[in-house]
């Protein structure tokens, strides 16, 4: 399984309208118009008109492509937020993509309580990884959004993830649960944690995948490690989905994949409404598209 597999199942059919907030960057209209020859999607793009279509025209894209765009005025930042927000809100677009904008600002529009993308979950991070000379596509989770979750809301990371990881067709996601080590120790709540969350999968309480904590990164995804230490289990050197304690280990292990791996990577905010296009101004059009892609397939 790779990434090019997702975008493979996502185009040819852009019934999915994705809302984009300030999308006055060339950066973004770059990956907008992959994903519109691809046949990824239609866009509505917030922003200064004037400099979209501007990115727009250099393109020179023909009509077939350029009525699936809409352009909407957007007198600052703010507004292209709220403005991208509410067409979600309202059905007009089926998916949030974060352009130019800061991530505060748009997760501010996303938290509104009148016309937000609330449901009553958790909002976190994944990330999937395709990494040069590994057999699968690692999922880590999460490296953005939650700074030190505490056991219920890892629940619900874990949840989270599963619901996307299963859309993406992997029915039975197994679980890592990462810490420094793989023994229980009292001082280290991350070893605590593990241990409870597998415990409570294994009782029905977190459902639909396999659930082992605590586990080191190098016997979640290696099997030969995990036999050098002894450790056995389903989830042992096979994790599907790699469990971060903090954003600071998640945020050190993404950018470690991209800068040290060359690893190609999309992702997406989960618990909203709608899957949040959540990428940072420094990804490449490529992480962008991937993640747009990613976005697309799980909403179908």
């Amino acid at each position: 399984m790779v990434l090019d597999s997702f975008m493979q199942e996502a185009t040819g059919d852009p019934s999915k309208v994705v809302a984009v907030a300030s999308a006055d960057n060339e950066e973004v209209i770059e990956a907008v118009v992959k994903a519109l020859k691809s046949k990824l999607a239609t866009f509505l793009l917030y922003g200064q008109k004037e400099k979209i279509n501007s990115f727009l025209s250099g393109k020179k894209l023909d009509s077939t492509y350029m009525n699936n765009i809409q352009v909407v005025d957007a007198e600052s930042v703010d507004d292209a937020a709220k403005f991208a927000v509410q067409a979600v809100n309202e059905g007009k677009a089926d998916i949030l993509m974060k352009g130019m904008v800061s991530t505060s600002v748009i997760l501010k529009e996303v938290l509104n309580k009148d016309y937000g993308l609330r449901n009553g979950r958790l909002l976190s991070h994944i990330a999937v990884f395709q990494i040069d000379n590994f057999e699968r596509l690692i999922f880590v989770t999460d490296a953005a959004m939650n700074i030190v979750p505490d056991i219920q809301q890892k629940v619900e990371i874990i949840n989270n993830s599963v619901r996307f990881v299963r859309k993406l067709g992997i029915d039975n996601p197994k679980v890592a649960v990462i810490s420094a080590v793989e023994t229980v120790n009292p001082n280290m709540s991350a070893t605590v944690d593990g241990a409870l969350l597998s415990k409570m999968n294994t009782r029905g309480q977190i459902k639909n995948c396999i659930v082992d904590g605590p586990l080191a990164l190098d016997n979640a995804i290696s099997l030969q490690a995990a036999k050098l230490k002894g450790i056995e289990g389903e989830v042992a050197g096979k994790a599907d989905i790699i469990m971060v304690p903090s954003v600071d280990v998640g945020n050190v292990l993404y950018k470690s994949l991209v800068y040290f791996s060359k690893a190609k990577v999309g992702a997406v905010i989960l618990g909203a409404k709608v899957p949040i296009v959540l990428t940072s101004r420094s990804d490449s059009t490529e992480s962008k598209l991937y993640s747009l892609a990613l976005a697309v397939r799980s909403v179908r």
